[in-house]
């Protein structure tokens, strides 16, 4: 599936039943229903893009084109508007950076997902969430561009069961893991860190090996009560994967409630404080049989360790645990046509 000479694309009249059946026998679907690809919906989607015909990249495993036509063409079949394409491009684009290594993300035997985050103004013009049950279902825009993401794996990529794509068990995040960066006065937006301009939309990618809730000790009442439970996620995490293995320790990532941020921006504690806490916190499980313990800090640098403010009431934090064989997170702004 490279250009639009070799897109399915439906009649408007053909019955939903058939179009269901004829998507599933192209292989075309992650299992769910899909939307019909009819003309309308395809000139929709790439109306005023212009950019037909052109390659933006190849996707691992198996190197698809990257073209427009397939991007569109797989929002559509995700159910996405035309507004959410740039953000699902935008995406894909970042997951095909090399030091993303999607090649190694897609194919892997474990349970790594393309997670996405979207940042800044374009988060709120599409009504994404960044509140209660932001990784849940509820919100359109989350769910459909998260689909749309994972669809282009698949479909472009190559990325399907005992294909390209090798997981012993998946997760539930490979159908749709995409959600909206919040804002708090203490903790800078994630690209606002790497050198965007604070109102400029961007979308970061994440390997992403699953979810853990992590609760603050005791009342949490203090900077420490609420960061000591993150550490020992992070720990075991890194006990339990192959990321003891790894030359480099590479990066965490945790999503960190507006409350929880209050407590520790009333203590004092801002972003810098929180990594460094964190960074020298490593404290590594003492293994039978292992003479030397991995007691590297938690991240490469204290830099590398993200909080990244988001999700509604309550004191649940949620630990996404990167891949342990080795990726990068990558932050793009959102491509505008022409560029």
């Amino acid at each position: 599936m490279t250009d639009r000479d070799e897109l399915p694309i439906f009649p408007e009249t053909l019955a939903w039943e058939e179009a269901q059946a004829t998507l599933e026998t192209l292989e075309l679907g992650d299992g769910l229903p899909l939307v019909p690809p009819t003309l309308s919906r395809f000139d929709a989607m790439v109306s005023g893009r212009g950019a037909i015909g052109r390659s933006f990249g190849r996707v691992p495993p198996l190197m698809g084109d990257l073209t427009l036509e397939v991007v569109a063409y797989n929002c559509i079949l995700a159910g996405c508007r035309p507004s959410e394409l740039p953000v699902v491009l935008t995406a894909v684009e970042a997951a095909i950076e090399e030091r993303f290594n999607l090649l190694g993300v897609s194919s892997t035997t474990g349970t790594a997902a393309v997670a996405v985050c979207v940042h800044g103004p374009i988060a709120r013009a599409l009504c994404m969430n960044a509140g209660g049950n932001i990784l849940g279902p509820g919100n359109r825009a989350n769910a459909c561009i998260g689909r749309a993401v994972n669809l282009i794996m698949r479909n472009v990529g190559g990325a399907r069961a005992g294909v390209g794509d090798m997981a012993t068990m998946g997760q539930p995040g490979k159908y749709s893991f995409c959600f909206a960066e919040g804002t708090h006065e203490a903790f800078p937006l994630l690209p606002v860190r790497r050198g965007f301009a604070a109102g400029e939309s961007c979308v970061t990618v994440f390997g992403v090996s699953g979810t853990a809730e992590v609760l603050p000790a005791g009342p949490g009442g203090t900077p420490e009560l609420v960061l000591q439970p993150v550490a020992a996620a992070m720990n075991a995490a890194i006990d339990a994967t192959g990321a003891m293995r790894t030359r480099e320790r590479g990066e965490q990532v945790f999503l960190l409630p507006p409350e929880l941020a209050g407590i520790l921006s009333a203590s004092g504690w801002d972003l810098g404080r929180v990594q460094r806490y964190l960074f020298e916190a490593r404290h590594p499980y003492p293994f039978a049989g292992v003479d030397v313990p991995d007691d590297r800090p938690l991240a490469d640098t204290a830099e590398d360790i993200h909080p990244i403010v988001t999700g509604g009431a309550g004191v649940k934090m949620t630990y996404l645990p990167l891949w342990s064989g080795g990726s990068r997170t990558v932050t793009r702004p959102v491509r505008t046509f022409g560029s």
